[in-house]
């Protein structure tokens, strides 16, 4: 009789079980899965066209590397989409300290290369924490419960304090392109939570004057806040310094233009088989798209990116709670800003930051925490559908 009593208790708690799982995945956004699908595997194909002369006898090798960077990735999408959001936002304080610790730990174990501390050797593969510490900046919504339409100028200030901590040690690396990153995902957090248009506005000139001196005014009172180098690659002009400061900008801009409609192919692009244009697999991996596949290669590529831009963005208007479309918003906004940046200094109308293109620039680190915020996504995605679901 006992017996007979509990069975169907645990059938009907594994059915139960079972169709939370069902419906959770139903609720994913697969047309966003898709794009990201597309994403890794057109990225793997320019990879392996950029990158084929790279490495004599070993034609794959970036492809390889890059594929199990992919792979990795994968497997932190699925784990992140599953943890449950609320987890997040109830330990932001921890999230937040994480943000700190991984951007700051490249101080004590990175080694300084090309003069700047970014990557942490594990051996196998080289680590650089501030490119995770981008999807941790956003999941910490320090700024959540904190600031909104009717929020006072102190208290948007101590929440930007707590964003400027970790970009400054991020540009403190010096890495300023990943610093621009964070700023614009610190933007994004102020735009979403609801702050007025008016203090907005306030703030944006008072980034702009910002960085006025730290480009114009300091270095004109002898106060050098950038590195030399990083001064002398923000210029626009092409043609200021073709043989020395600008020459990787001569040679994208050539690159681009070169490509035409259908591209030159593996063979024929000059630039970047002969290794005429440097970085052409990390900084300049459009540039080099766009020489071996044209006009044609490029708009596919973008087109991808519009439509994870675009699934991103349904996320943030259907996100169940203010959190999530902080979280979603800035995720978004971040990803955009990259892929503006990057594309944009190819062709000179944006500065060399040395910001990567998402799921093409060769690098592990990138790819991963891509990845990542897709599932971040997905994660927020899924439990807005569920929510909206229940009775």
């Amino acid at each position: 009789m006992i017996e007979a009593g509990q069975r169907p208790r645990i059938r009907a708690v594994s059915t139960r079980s079972e169709y939370a799982l069902v419906a959770f995945l139903r609720s994913f956004d697969w047309i966003l899965l898709a794009a990201a699908a597309g994403l890794v595997g057109y990225g793997l194909w320019v990879v392996s066209g950029i990158t084929r002369f790279d490495v004599p006898g070993a034609e794959n090798y970036y492809v390889v590397r890059q594929a199990a960077a992919a792979a990795m990735g994968t497997v932190g999408l699925v784990i992140v989409a599953l943890v449950p959001l609320e987890l997040w936002r109830r330990y932001w304080k921890l999230v937040y300290g994480a943000t700190l610790g991984l951007v700051f730990v490249v101080f004590v174990g990175a080694e300084t290369i090309r003069g700047s501390k970014r990557w942490i050797d594990l051996g196998v593969i080289q680590f650089q924490p501030s490119e995770l510490g981008k999807v941790l900046f956003a999941l910490a919504g320090f700024v959540v419960g904190r600031v909104g339409p009717r929020t006072r100028w102190r208290t948007i200030f101590s929440v930007i304090g707590l964003g400027a901590a970790p970009i400054l040690l991020v540009f403190m690396q010096p890495d300023l392109g990943t610093a621009l990153v964070y700023g614009a995902a610190l933007f994004a957090v102020l735009f979403f939570v609801g702050v007025r248009w008016r203090q907005l506005a306030v703030l944006l000139v008072a980034a702009v004057l910002a960085i006025t001196s730290v480009l114009w005014l300091l270095p004109s009172a002898g106060v050098q806040v950038l590195k030399p180098y990083q001064a002398a690659r923000l210029t626009l002009d092409p043609g200021a310094d073709p043989s020395g400061i600008t020459y990787n900008l001569s040679q994208s801009i050539t690159a681009v233009g070169s490509g035409g409609i259908t591209g030159r192919g593996v063979i024929g692009a000059s630039q970047t088989r002969l290794d005429y244009l440097p970085e052409h697999a990390t900084d300049f991996a459009f540039a080099s798209l766009a020489e071996q596949r044209g006009f044609v290669g490029c708009a596919i590529l973008l087109l991808l990116y519009l439509l994870v831009v675009w699934r991103g963005l349904r996320v943030v208007t259907g996100a169940s709670d203010l959190y999530g479309v902080v979280v979603a918003g800035a995720l978004v906004v971040a990803f955009l800003f990259q892929v503006f940046v990057n594309v944009g200094m190819t062709m000179g109308v944006a500065p060399v930051t040395g910001i990567p293109l998402p799921f093409v620039t060769v690098g592990g680190s990138s790819m991963v925490s891509n990845l990542v915020l897709i599932g971040v996504l997905q994660s927020i995605h899924a439990r807005g559908d569920l929510g909206r679901a229940r009775p």
